[in-house]
């Protein structure tokens, strides 16, 4: 995937209906093998907690199984929702994770809680003032992974030093200045989320204030990518992600349903508007569909990375769906003209 717009994997590690969560973490294990082998750059799994349909809540834990059967693609967390947790307890365990993986660890954040209310409640027994100290909670996170200061009472052990890449994540334009002021990379949710996607890249691109983690922005965008042999059988495999959305949305979330023939026969009319509308900023279709989508999203963002995400039923047609879109990025679809 040289020389091309990379590529990476944002794994949700959905549990199917009749599906239990080790298997599907046993799955993700399967598909981030099977990404590195295709080339893909990074694989991301993401912090959700209380979503009967998620396997990733302990996030850390499953990416630990996850970097010890791989050895060269980097995993990471995209995302930890920091103000779920206590800056240091991150610092240690995402430092555990680089001393056992060196130069292989991403640690991207959000101030979402990844959950609902009652369960942020649960997870972190306040909400006080959580979410509005999340930039001294990340400037405090990423000095824990710096080598300590003389007279440093407090020190990450592992993590000290180490220096893991901490990305900003957003859904909105607070996550694009902060990626910016703090001179960061940014990664943003346009795979359900595309509303701010245009302001967030203007705001972050024109505001960034090189550091020395990075010298000129870089921002990688999210996309659903649900790739098939054709067109027909890809809008099929993505009624799950449509149904998934949907019941969410309407405070019914559960595993991830079977595909239908049929969306509109299982889901209400302003149901099909606001899911066409959140998920935008997605390519569904057979090889050469796919490679001209992810061609025109990368042209039209300036993406400097895309991650893209597939909730599909079948573990097998979720592996396959990998393969097809690896195969569009080999064809060169991503080169953005200079």
């Amino acid at each position: 995937m040289s020389g091309m717009t990379p590529i990476s994997v944002l794994d949700l590690s959905p549990v199917s209906e009749g599906s239990t969560a080790g298997e599907s973490l046993r799955n993700s294990i399967d598909l981030a093998v099977h990404a590195e082998r295709l080339g893909y750059r990074r694989y991301w799994m993401a912090e959700h907690h209380n979503m009967a349909g998620i396997a990733s809540a302990a996030t850390a834990v499953a990416l630990a199984h996850v970097a010890e059967a791989t050895s060269t693609i980097r995993v990471g967390a995209g995302g930890v929702m920091l103000p779920n947790h206590a800056p240091l307890v991150i610092a240690e365990q995402f430092g555990t994770l680089a001393a056992l993986h060196p130069g292989r660890i991403d640690l991207g954040v959000g101030r979402a809680p990844g959950s609902d209310q009652i369960t942020a409640r649960a997870l972190r027994r306040t909400l006080a003032g959580d979410v509005d100290n999340f930039p001294q909670d990340v400037l405090e996170l990423m000095t824990y992974f710096e080598p300590a200061q003389p007279g440093q009472m407090v020190r990450a052990t592992p993590g000290e030093g180490l220096r893991v890449p901490v990305w900003i994540l957003g859904s909105s334009l607070y996550g694009a200045q902060l990626a910016a002021a703090l001179g960061l990379p940014y990664a943003f949710a346009s795979h359900f989320a595309p509303d701010a996607m245009v302001q967030a890249l203007d705001i972050y691109r024109t505001r960034f204030r090189p550091s020395r983690h990075l010298d000129k922005p870089h921002a990688m965008l999210g996309l659903s990518v649900i790739a098939a042999d054709t067109d027909a059988e890809a809008v099929r495999l993505f009624t799950s992600q449509q149904q998934a959305f949907a019941r969410l949305r309407s405070g019914r979330p559960g595993k991830l349903p079977p595909p239908v023939d049929d969306i509109d026969a299982v889901i209400t009319p302003l149901e099909r508007a606001n899911l066409d509308h959140a998920l935008s900023c997605a390519v569904v279709g057979g090889p050469e569909t796919v490679r001209r989508g992810l061609q025109a999203f990368a042209a039209r963002t300036g993406a400097d990375e895309l991650m893209a995400t597939a909730q599909i039923f079948d573990h097998s047609a979720r592996l396959h769906s990998f393969e097809i879109a690896a195969k569009a990025v080999a064809l060169d679809a991503l080169r953005v003209a200079a």
